[in-house]
This record gives structure tokens, sequence and C-alpha cells, in this order.
């Protein structure tokens, strides 16, 4: 199966882990609430990482739960992990084999916490250390550019949250997830011509804020990854810190801006991009306006939730740099000097 396959199979994928860990996930939720710990402490790499980004917003507004990111190499190479006394020890892997990422919920499991799995394999050495797991069910993903496997991780991270909150509209919008990517996926045949302005693109940004601070990190990595291209992720927010200083007229700037809490902050920025910097301006958004400025204006359905918005924007982030690999004539299936699965201790 091909990336091109795999990107489009990701509504499929979502409906099935929906239909199928519901359930568990209402265990786990339950697990979390009768243990009552004080803070998330979660483990990941690479994109598994970003995921963890969208949980550190998602469980801390929607479930008051605080996260903070593992550092693994305290407990592999320096062998000094923290007193992590009540906390909730996640792991979230594609492969569940990367050592380091397993000895973090070892060591939480040890020190008495409960611990939980988020992966692609639940017989893996990161399941088998965990004392509850969530298989993302995602299917074998072959190609090494991670996609299905992502937005699967973020549904798991949604289901999560939705079965603590004990809430039924959050669960119905999460539902329409798989409609909402197939709207994107409409998108794929204009993208492919979008993608082709930017086939000698070498460097950019990419700016999120809120849920989609994970996007940003995400799309960027996809860059990197598949083109080659020097993507350098920003919150909006930290980009107005200095960073803006490199954009100068025709300066790419690639932006995911949905409606939702964090647009008014969005919009002025790339306001400001548009009309005092001339950046070049590749925006997903559901906001007319700001789309109306963009050189390439990617639309989200106008109903979705924000919460949500990072399952669905990735799709046509996915997409775009799908095309443009291809349209910089790299293989987008064997990117240089990478393997599917990445063992880091």
């Amino acid at each position: 199966m091909s990336l091109h396959q795999e990107i489009h199979e990701q509504p499929a994928v979502i409906r099935h882990l929906l239909a199928a860990q519901s359930n568990q996930a209402a265990r786990i939720a339950s697990a979390i609430q009768e243990a009552d710990p004080r803070f998330a402490f979660l483990a990941a790499r690479g994109t598994s990482d970003n995921a963890a980004r969208y949980a550190n917003y998602l469980w801390g507004i929607a479930n008051g739960l605080p996260l903070a990111l593992a550092t693994p190499s305290a407990f592999t190479l320096y062998q000094r992990p923290p007193r992590l006394r009540d906390a909730l020890v996640v792991g979230i892997s594609q492969s569940g084999r990367s050592p380091d990422i397993v000895r973090v919920v070892a060591e939480g499991r040890r020190q008495g916490n409960l611990t939980l799995a988020i992966t692609n394999a639940p017989h893996s050495p990161l399941a088998q250390a965990a004392a509850w797991t969530l298989d993302i069910q995602a299917g074998e993903e072959r190609s090494v550019a991670a996609t299905k496997t992502y937005t699967a991780q973020l549904a798991a991270v949604a289901l999560i949250s939705a079965s603590l909150a004990q809430s039924q509209s959050m669960q119905t919008s999460l539902a329409r997830v798989p409609r909402w990517m197939e709207a994107m996926l409409a998108l794929d045949e204009t993208i492919a011509q979008q993608a082709q302005r930017y086939r000698y693109m070498e460097q950019c940004v990419v700016l999120g804020r809120g849920y989609n601070y994970a996007t940003a990190f995400e799309w960027a990595l996809k860059l990197k990854e598949l083109t080659y291209i020097a993507a350098e992720p920003y919150s909006s927010a930290d980009f107005q810190h200095g960073p803006v200083a490199i954009v100068a007229q025709g300066y790419p700037v690639l932006a995911v801006a949905p409606a939702g809490a964090v647009l008014d902050s969005m919009r002025e920025l790339l306001r400001y991009l548009h009309f005092k910097r001339r950046a070049e301006l590749v925006v997903i958004s559901n906001d007319p306006e700001i789309l109306s400025w963009a050189q390439v204006a990617l639309p989200l359905p106008a109903d979705i939730p924000e919460w949500l918005s990072p399952l669905v924007s990735i799709v046509a982030a996915q997409l775009f740099t799908y095309h443009l690999t291809r349209a910089k004539g790299y293989d987008t299936e064997r990117p240089r000097g990478l393997r599917k699965v990445t063992e880091t201790t």
C-alpha cells in the first residue's frame, strides 16, 4: 500500500477505531478516575510526540488533567528517573518497540502509578509494560512517513478525553470526524495542482496554536521527512517573539487557523504577514477572510469544533506534502536515511 493510499484510508481507520475501542476507552477512563492522578506524564518520539502535544492541550482543557512531556534520556542514559507519585504514565508509540519509551512506562509502573500504552501493536514491549493498552487498530502502515497511525493516535487521545468527560456531545462530534476527513480528501486533485507552485521551496515556517500546535509540528515533520525542506514549526505566539524577523516578501508561511479560541490571534498575525511583510501564505482554515489572503487556501469544514480540527487539518497537510514530494521528484515511499521503526535508547 502506498503513502497516498494510506492517507485516503484514514476515514475508514477512524471509523473502525471508534467502533472497536469505545468500550476499552471507557474502561481506561474509569481506571483513571479511580486512580485520580494529579497529572499525566507522557513519553513519545517523532510523530507520536506530536500526538502527545495534542493530548497536552485536550486533556488539560477538556479534562483538567495537567500533562508533562517526559525526557526519556533521564530514564535511560542518565538512569535518574524523576519521582512520579500520583501520575498517569502514558507511552505513545506506533510500533511499541522504542526502548526509551518502554523504559519510562515500566518505571512508572514500578513506582506504583497507573500506566497506559497507546499503540498500533497490542503485543509489543510497550503494551506489555503498561497496565492498560488502547490499540489504535490502524492496520499495517507500510509507508515510512506515518499518516493513518498519527490520526488514529489523535483519535485515541480524543476518545479517552470524551470518555473521561462523560460527554455525549463530544462523542457525537468525534463520530463525525471521518466525514470531515473525506471532505479534505476531496481536495486531493486541487492540492496536487497547487503544490506545484512550491517545487523549488527550500525553507518555510509552519504556524499553529492551541490544539493545532501539534499540527504545525506534524506538518513540519512531514515536510522534513519527505521533501527535505527546512520547515520550522512555531506557536504563532512564539513566532512573534523574534522569529518573525525572517519573513520578507515571498517568504513561505504555512499556517493552520481554524475557528475557535485561537482564531482572532491567528487572524491578526496572518493579516500582518500578508499586508505588511508580503509573505507567501498557505493556509488551512475555515475563516473566509484568512483564506482570501492565501496564495493557497485549503478550506476546512465550517462546522468542525476546534478541539477536533487537528484530526482533519493534518489530512490537507499530508496531501500537500505528498504532492510536493512528487513535484520535487523525490520518492514518497523511501525517504532518504529513514526506516519505518526507529528504536532509540
